[in-house]
């Protein structure tokens, strides 16, 4: 290819491939697509649809024309979204790669923030996350137990993990892994953990900043803890072989475990200067929820997986029926583009 060929071809490529996985309809993805249509550079983005069928998924042609390239694929998402997502790193067209979801919404300057940050070496780089849905104590409790570390506000910086969500990565990397890619891809922690033992950085960006919806009716949280502690159970123990002895003494302190995380989360409450805001009401929440997690991982060492990682994955899709009332009455009731931290508001 002559220079001049090769720097149109490169001008033309998107810079980013943003993908969204559905089981349903394009009604499910259109908010997370309104924020997208936002981004400063939509024109350099590329959008990889990702469903179990395409006749299932027609998005509006008007929504899709302001991006630089949009396209679907099949993959399955019965069992796991580990498949859904290899097929869509194999099908993108970016040199970076950002998984978003479809009750997470990204301020403007996300994408920017994350094309300019991918510039350094970094492996992956993942984004500050504000609460969508701050209404319910229950919304806070699940929020800071899942995503406390990257909960704004954050510096900038190399980080020993991010988010397992809405993280972007240089597509040419997580290619290399070939094969595996598929099973690190089943918990992005251990697709962090390869990434760092093959010497590449993770950055966290707080300028590629997102507003999260979390769960907000108690039942299906504590579920969701219950399943998230089971598969973290299972995976520490197997991945260090752990003998019978072992697993039953851990089984037997699972007691403690919400008392142990207790304190990892009120330091991040606290961080976040969320403390006045949110404390003593979100207590009970964080204990119940705490629980749950410990009952979890106490069965992963005792059991096994179940079907916790079935479960975890259907979690992902309709969160609707997720929230409660107050959290209720479809997309068009999602924050606005840019809804800002209360510091902010206040300066």
């Amino acid at each position: 290819m002559e220079p001049r060929e090769a720097a149109a071809a490169a001008a033309s490529q998107p810079s980013l491939s943003v993908v969204l996985i559905t089981r349903g309809t394009y009604d499910a993805l259109r908010e997370t697509v309104r924020h997208l249509r936002a981004q400063t550079v939509a024109g350099r983005l590329e959008l990889v649809l990702v469903t179990p069928s395409r006749q299932t998924l027609t998005p509006d042609a008007s929504d899709m024309a302001c991006f630089g390239a949009w396209k679907t694929v099949e993959a399955d998402t019965a069992r796991s979204l580990a498949p859904a997502r290899c097929a869509a790193i194999r099908a993108a067209g970016a040199p970076v790669v950002a998984f978003a979801e479809d009750h997470c919404y990204p301020d403007p300057g996300w994408a920017e923030a994350l094309i300019a940050a991918h510039r350094a070496p970094w492996a992956a780089v993942g984004p500050a996350l504000g609460n969508a849905n701050p209404a319910t104590m229950v919304s806070w409790a699940n929020f800071f137990i899942g995503y406390g570390a990257w909960i704004e506000p954050v510096e900038s910086g190399t980080v020993g993990d991010l988010s397992e969500h809405n993280t972007s990565y240089k597509r040419d990397l997580l290619l290399a892994f070939g094969a595996d890619l598929e099973r690190l891809l089943e918990r992005e922690g251990g697709l962090h953990r390869a990434l760092k033992a093959g010497g590449h950085g993770l950055y966290l960006e707080p300028a590629a900043r997102a507003l999260h919806r979390n769960f907000s009716s108690l039942p299906p949280s504590l579920s969701l803890c219950f399943c998230a502690g089971r598969l973290f159970g299972t995976t520490r123990a197997g991945s260090g072989r752990w003998p019978l002895p072992r697993r039953l003494l851990y089984v037997a302190g699972a007691p403690l475990i919400p008392l142990m995380r207790l304190g990892p989360v009120l330091r991040q409450i606290r961080r976040s200067g969320r403390g006045p805001e949110l404390l003593p009401a979100i207590l009970p929440a964080l204990l119940a929820l705490l629980t749950a997690t410990g009952l979890g991982e106490a069965a992963g060492y005792a059991c096994g997986p179940g079907a916790a990682a079935r479960r975890l994955t259907d979690f992902e899709f309709g969160h609707d029926a997720y929230l409660a009332k107050r959290d209720r009455g479809g997309r068009e009731a999602a924050p606005g583009v840019g809804t800002p931290h209360p510091r902010e508001r206040a300066t």
